[in-house]
C-alpha cells in the first residue's frame, strides 16, 4: 500500500481542498505576508532544484535500459510531502534501477509549496530547463520520462517545449488541466495564504501583476473571456499554440513523444472543468463538451496532437475518484505501461487501445 490511506489509496494532494485540511502553518498568514511571499520567492525561484532520490541506481539509470524519471507535483504539495516519496518509492520497485527526480521550486517544503501557489510560471519552467538539462544523470541518459500531477503536468508539457533537453521519451499526466481551469476551488475561512491568491484570480486575473506572480492565473481559461485570456495569458494561451503567431518548435518537440497519456479523474470536482485533462472545452452555461478532436487545436495540429494520435501514441485514460486520490493499482499499472525498460516500452504492448470517447 502507498502511504497510510484507507483502500490502497493515497491522496498525492495538489487540490486546494486537501490544502486547507492539512493545518500548514500558511493557512493562517495574513495578507501582509502573503505579499512578503510573493517578494521572497522571486529569490527562491534562482535556487531551483530537481532532487535525486537517494536510494536509486545512478548506472542503470545512465546505461539507458531504464529511463530516469522526473516528477512534477501539484498545487499546495511539495517535494518533501510523504505521498510523493512513496509514489518514487513505487516507481522504483515497479521498475528497478528507476532514478527519479522530485522536481522542486525551493530549498525547503515551505518554499515550494508556497511556489505552487505564487511565482512566475515561465520563470519556474525556464529554471527547471537549466537544472535538469545541468544534471550530469539526466543529460547523459538517452531520454527521460516524466509524470505530472494536476498542474505539474502542463508544466511539464511547457518544459518539452520549451526546452526538451534532456528529451522526453513518455508523458504521462493524471487530473491536469491542459485546457485551463475556469473556475478556483474555494478556501478555507481562515486560509489566508490561499484565499489571497483566490482574490487575485477572481478580480484581477488578467493583470499583469497576476499573470506574473499568481500560478492558477496562468492557466485560467474561460471561453466567456478569451479576448482577455489570448491578450494577457503569460502561460497557458503560449504552450497551447492558440495565438496567431505558432510556434513550430512547441508541435515539433510534442510531436517528437514516444507515448503522451493523459489521466481524468471520473469524479473530479476540483479541476473545473474536469475535461480539461483531455484538452476538452466545455460551454460553463450549458454544460456542452467539444472534445478535443472536434477543436481547431487538434484539426490544424497546433501542438502535434493529431500527429500523435495518428499513429497511436496519444492515450485517453480515466482513473476512478476524486481528484488526485490515486491507487496503487492505477499507478503500478501506469508506470508498467509507461516507464517499463526502454527495450520493453518501445515495443507495440497489446491491448494498448486509445480510448476514443475521450477526443
Amino acid at each position: 500500500m502507498i502511504g497510510t490511506c484507507r483502500s490502497n489509496v493515497i491522496s498525492v494532494s495538489t487540490a486546494v481542498s486537501n490544502y486547507q485540511q492539512r493545518g500548514h502553518r500558511e493557512d493562517h498568514l495574513t495578507v501582509p505576508s502573503i505579499m512578503r511571499s510573493i517578494t521572497l520567492l522571486a529569490t527562491l525561484a534562482t535556487n531551483a532544484l530537481s532532487v535525486a532520490l537517494p536510494w536509486q541506481s545512478a548506472t542503470d539509470a545512465a546505461n539507458g535500459t531504464q529511463l530516469p524519471l522526473v516528477i512534477w507535483h501539484g498545487l499546495g504539495d511539495d517535494f518533501e510531502r510523504e505521498g510523493l516519496t512513496q509514489v518514487a518509492q513505487l516507481a522504483e520497485s515497479t521498475n528497478p534501477g528507476t532514478y527519479v527526480h522530485l522536481i522542486r521550486l525551493a530549498n525547503d517544503g515551505s518554499g515550494d509549496r508556497s511556489a505552487t501557489f505564487f511565482g512566475n510560471v515561465t520563470e519556474q519552467i525556464a529554471l527547471v530547463c537549466e537544472q535538469l538539462a545541468a544534471d550530469p544523470i539526466l543529460s547523459t541518459a538517452p531520454a527521460i520520462n516524466a509524470l505530472g500531477f494536476s498542474q505539474g503536468g502542463q508544466f511539464l508539457r511547457g518544459y518539452i517545449e520549451r526546452c526538451n533537453t534532456p528529451p522526453v521519451h513518455n508523458l504521462v499526466t493524471f487530473g491536469s488541466q491542459h485546457n485551463g481551469i475556469s473556475a478556483f476551488e474555494s478556501c478555507a475561512f481562515d486560509n489566508w495564504f490561499c484565499k489571497g491568491a483566490e482574490e487575485l484570480l477572481r478580480s484581477g486575473r488578467w493583470t499583469s501583476f497576476a499573470q506574473s506572480r499568481v500560478v492558477p492565473a496562468q492557466y485560467f481559461r474561460d471561453p466567456e473571456e478569451l479576448d482577455s485570456y489570448l491578450e494577457h495569458s503569460n502561460f497557458l494561451a503560449d504552450i497551447n499554440n492558440e495565438r496567431a503567431v505558432k510556434n513550430e518548435t512547441y508541435r515539433k518537440n510534442m510531436a517528437s513523444l514516444n507515448r503522451f497519456a493523459m489521466f481524468m479523474f471520473e469524479e473530479d470536482t476540483v479541476a473545473v472543468p474536469k475535461e480539461s485533462a483531455f484538452f476538452s472545452e466545455v460551454n460553463a452555461t450549458t454544460g456542452e463538451v467539444t472534445p478535443l478532436h472536434e477543436r481547431p487545436i487538434y484539426k490544424e495540429d497546433w501542438l502535434g496532437l493529431k500527429q500523435l494520435h495518428e499513429q497511436g501514441k496519444l492515450d485517453f485514460k480515466t482513473a476512478p475518484g476524486q481528484h488526485m486520490h490515486l491507487s496503487e493499482k492505477t499507478m503500478r499499472k501506469a508506470f508498467e505501461q509507461y516507464f517499463a525498460p526502454l527495450e520493453e516500452s518501445s515495443r507495440s504492448a497489446p491491448g494498448l487501445v486509445v480510448q476514443q470517447r475521450g477526443l
